[in-house]
């Protein structure tokens, strides 16, 4: 199969696979929900580098924000949206269709 005549398999999404996205969307898929600066911590990321990736998969409707008072101080948490676990689910199907079933821990 030649990469030019062929495109990546359905559900491949190019928004997801961004590493620190895929990292973000499975932190997120795996919690439910969690706090910005525990993704950060987490993900070992810089706040200026998560900030771009989740405004990225927010546009994308991948993710949506809450904001909350905690400890006198404002947080932000992250949680994936229906069209992101959609998305996140679709893209890790397309990854397995990529490598095949020839790894029976997939």
């Amino acid at each position: 199969m030649s990469a030019d005549t062929h495109g990546p398999p359905e559900g491949f999404d190019s928004t997801v696979h961004a590493p620190n996205r895929l990292r973000i969307c499975a932190l997120l898929h795996a919690a439910g929900e969690a706090e910005f600066g525990l993704v950060q911590k987490q993900l070992d990321l810089s706040a200026s580098v998560l900030s771009k990736h989740v405004t990225v998969l927010m546009d994308a409707g991948y993710v949506e924000q809450r904001k909350a008072v905690r400890d006198t101080r404002q947080r932000v948490w992250l949680r994936l949206t229906r069209q992101g676990r959609d998305a996140y689910r679709g893209h890790l199907a397309a990854l397995r269709a990529i490598v095949g079933p020839s790894d029976p821990a997939l």
